[in-house]
């Protein structure tokens, strides 16, 4: 469990470096080290905050099929880089680029780890008989 705890940590470091490299109006200073700091940083305000946030967001998020998401994450990186020194969004414009890349990775890392079913897994089908199925998200 600390493991994939940790492995979260160092995706999304990854994650908001990547961003980082991508947008001009994001910048991380001080190297890896710091870039770690800020992903926990980023991981305890999405963990206090985010679940605030898409309550409160949840008629835009079901009117937008789920898009207004990454203005979630755009609000939660600005408020990060509101938090840490070693973080820097110039503009609203690079703080929503940066939510939408944020959320397109995290989701990206989602799928790859999925922690409840095999990537191939049996389901009952409606007679009766086994399924097999290659999605694992339902």
């Amino acid at each position: 469990m600390l493991l994939r705890l940790l492995l979260r940590i160092l995706a999304l470091a990854v994650i908001i470096g990547l961003t980082a490299a991508i947008v001009p109006g994001i910048h991380v200073h001080g190297g890896v080290g710091w870039l770690v700091v800020v992903a926990i940083v980023f991981a305890v305000v999405n963990a206090v905050l985010g679940p605030v946030f898409i309550l409160f967001g949840l008629p835009l998020i079901v009117l937008t099929f789920g898009a207004f998401l990454f203005v979630v994450n755009a609000l939660l990186l600005a408020i990060t880089a509101g938090l840490s020194d070693h973080l820097d969004v110039d503009n609203v414009g690079s703080a929503l680029l940066g939510g939408l890349l944020i959320t397109i990775g995290r989701l990206l890392v989602g799928r790859l780890w999925r922690r409840d079913r095999p990537q191939w897994a049996s389901r009952r089908g409606v007679q009766g008989r086994d399924v097999q199925v290659w999605w694992a998200w339902w």
